[in-house]
């Protein structure tokens, strides 16, 4: 069922046959009928829509129109009791199952604008104004082979379906994509790229299940420049199972094209704020977010959850099964995971479970931490992004001392990008009620004027708060993998100050990063920072 017959795939064309008397068996009657369709006729040419941006609010209005239609429905009287006026039902609207009739006794081929009525339509169908009928000359064994919808008409699907004649009522928006979808059907080309027309014929050929042709409107579309507004449209279409596996790579394709826009988060973060759900989802996703740490992550999901959300049931719903998902908790700091436990705006008991998780995580043996990471069922869950401040593991003291001792981790290529004059910065660690960060640099000794690798302790601004701190940094190395002293030191700490060693390793930048280094340890860089408060 659906072989690829497109030129393009080498398989054959049939485009000679198209609505050709010597090379069909049936007819097909095409009944154009009047709807609420703001677009008319025009709909499928992109006469009617400009832009992208009108195709969408379009086919808004026509869900809510549906919508509102199946609810009215609900309290209308029996229609075999009854008579509708013909402006109230539609025979065939988007959204619902085409319509196929078999015609008991044909008639000869007939022209546009003849009316028809058929014996087993139903009420709606016979009450609704046909505006004018469409016949062509079909191969039932090519349509047939193309579509499912087509294979069953033209088989036991209806008791008729002996009968040369078969009839389709559409709306009036529809016909010309409709008629671009038969015509694929013997070609295998479409004659257009432009996008609302192919939104329009991807539509029509989900309703008639030809999947061929669904695949190539996307691969046309993912073939155009990708904007903002037609992205999300793409993630937007209907959820049917043939068109989210037709549509697949294209919705891909949009997902990749908003992680990778809105990479710098921070950057875009007022942008994002409008962004619907779906395309929230797609930048969450992504590993390569470039954000200061899972924390902004997890706050900008609470802030755009309460802007789009108001009510707090509808909120808690989309936190709790589509958002909390995608964060991860398990690279988030424990001051923060504290507070996710208190947030009002999601279920406690879900929230209990995503900070236990996260926290049995931290605790986890490294080489276990590995492994999940690893995982391919749990490895995104896991996974670390692109933060600017590196996550830490800290341990802390309150006795004898009040002390800690932070844990960072480099890449062997995350040191390579220091060079010439790089820092990176760590999340944030705490000591007696006060913030401390870390920072690696690539520097030159200003005695031996080289450059070389540098570590700094630095403390947040916080008021007029100043804390004397003996300090330790220490690095593993190679070939018993112990941590080894490399600098002591006590400061006097005010905020926004920092101090540390330029040259932590005594040696140039080329010995620190050369293949044999004895500080890489399976391309990892090891560092500790131990921090002791002795006074009361």
């Amino acid at each position: 069922m659906d072989p690829d017959f497109s030129p393009a795939s080498g398989g054959p064309s049939f485009e000679f046959a198209f609505n050709s008397v010597n090379f069909s068996d049936r007819v097909l009657r095409i009944e154009i009928v009047a709807g609420d369709d703001a677009l008319g006729a025009k709909g499928a040419t992109g006469e009617g829509c400009s832009s992208l941006a009108d195709w969408a609010c379009h086919r808004k209005r026509r869900r809510e129109e549906l919508r509102r239609d199946k609810e009215s429905r609900k309290y209308m009287p029996d229609p075999a009791n009854c008579k509708v006026e013909a402006e109230e039902c539609d025979a065939y609207e988007e959204g619902n199952e085409p319509v196929a009739m078999i015609e008991e006794s044909p008639p000869d081929i007939e022209a546009d604008g003849e009316d028809g009525k058929s014996s087993d339509s139903y009420c709606s169908m016979e009450c609704t104004q046909v505006l004018r009928v469409k016949s062509m000359y079909i191969s039932s064994a090519i349509l047939a082979a193309k579509s499912p919808f087509f294979y069953k008409l033209f088989s036991n699907g209806m008791k008729e379906s002996d009968q040369r004649h078969a009839t389709l009522r559409i709306t009036a928006s529809e016909e010309n994509a409709l008629m671009e979808l038969l015509s694929f059907m013997y070609s295998g080309k479409l004659t257009t790229n432009q996008p609302t027309v192919l939104l329009d014929i991807l539509m029509i050929a989900d309703k008639f299940e030809v999947g061929s042709c669904m695949r190539h409107c996307s691969q046309l579309l993912r073939n155009l420049p990708m904007t903002t507004e037609s992205a999300l449209l793409y993630l937007d279409l209907p959820s049917s199972i043939s068109m989210a596996a037709a549509v697949q790579p294209l919705t891909d394709t949009a997902k990749e094209f908003l992680a990778n826009k809105y990479k710098d988060l921070t950057k875009f973060q007022d942008e994002a704020m409008n962004i619907p759900l779906a395309g929230i989802e797609a930048i969450l996703w992504s590993n390569d977010l470039q954000v200061a740490s899972e924390d902004a992550i997890y706050d900008f999901m609470i802030k755009w959850a309460r802007a789009q959300y108001p009510k707090l049931e509808e909120r808690r719903e989309i936190l709790g099964t589509r958002l909390l998902p995608l964060v991860r908790f398990c690279h988030m700091t424990c001051r923060k995971l504290r507070k996710v436990i208190a947030c009002s705006d999601l279920d406690h008991e879900q929230a209990t479970k995503c900070v236990t998780e996260a926290l049995l995580y931290k605790a986890d043996a490294p080489h276990r931490q590995r492994a999940l990471a690893a995982d391919v069922m749990t490895c995104r869950k896991y996974a670390e992004r692109a933060y600017k401040y590196r996550p830490l593991k800290v341990v802390e003291f309150d006795r004898p001392y009040r002390q800690c001792i932070a844990y960072l981790d480099l890449k062997r290529e995350e040191c390579s990008r220091l060079f010439p004059s790089g820092r990176i910065y760590s999340q944030a660690f705490h000591l007696a009620g006060q913030g401390f960060f870390l920072s690696a640099h690539c520097n030159v000794d200003q005695q031996s004027a080289f450059y070389c690798f540098g570590l700094f302790l630095g403390m947040q601004e916080k008021g007029s708060t100043s804390v004397t701190v003996d300090y330790e940094f220490a690095a593993r190395t190679r070939p018993s993998g112990e941590f080894v002293s490399k600098y002591k030191g006590y400061y006097t700490f005010t905020g926004g100050k920092a101090v540390g060693y330029r040259n932590l390793f005594a040696i140039p930048w080329p010995l620190f990063m050369a293949d044999d280094s004895l500080f890489f340890i399976d391309g990892v860089l090891h560092l500790r920072a131990e921090l002791t408060i002795k006074q009361p």
